[in-house]
């Protein structure tokens, strides 16, 4: 029972290679079925972890990995389709590059490992997952890229809350 969530992370990234390999062969149905299963686990896995205490270090660094390659491989894909516009995609390479950097930066300067989410990051994600899926499911409904512009302005939001609250509680010069 204890390797439960980190057997469903595990799972979620070996999800990753099969929706690209579906989404860019024009499956849609089947690339869209794989995020979704991807998309149960990562709720899955967070539930039991948390609900039977079963939260481990090597969890709190595999589940957010694999979200980021589940989604960056999502819009990488989307982009070689033309179905998002390609700096979409530049800036989300660009803001993970920002938080990977940042992360290692705290862990060095602060030994901190993570930065954990906050209200901002939690609805930047939910709802960029929510407008890729649609995405997915309609991928000629351009009026969902404007879904996917909001969502990226709650990324940036998430940052700046980030970047602030870091340089007020932890007195970290930027």
């Amino acid at each position: 029972m204890r390797h439960i969530p980190n057997l469903l992370t595990a799972f979620r990234i070996l999800l990753v290679p099969l929706f690209i390999f579906t989404y860019l062969q024009d499956n849609g149905e089947l690339a869209l079925t794989v995020f979704i299963v991807a998309a149960l686990t990562d709720l899955l896995d967070g539930y039991i972890a948390r609900k039977y205490e079963l939260i481990t270090v090597i969890g709190t660094l595999l589940d957010p990995l694999a979200d980021k390659f589940m989604l960056l491989s999502a819009l990488t894909c989307m982009t070689l389709k033309n179905v998002l516009p390609i700096w979409v995609t530049v800036l989300m390479y660009l803001k993970e590059l920002f938080l990977v950097l940042s992360g290692v930066i705290l862990y060095f300067k602060h030994e901190q490992m993570a930065i954990p989410s906050n209200i901002f990051g939690k609805l930047a994600t939910v709802s960029f997952s929510f407008f890729i899926l649609l995405l997915l499911w309609s991928p000629q409904n351009h009026l969902l890229l404007y879904g996917i512009y909001f969502s990226m302005l709650l990324k940036v939001a998430a940052i700046i809350s980030y970047v602030i609250h870091y340089k007020h509680t932890a007195k970290i010069k930027i």
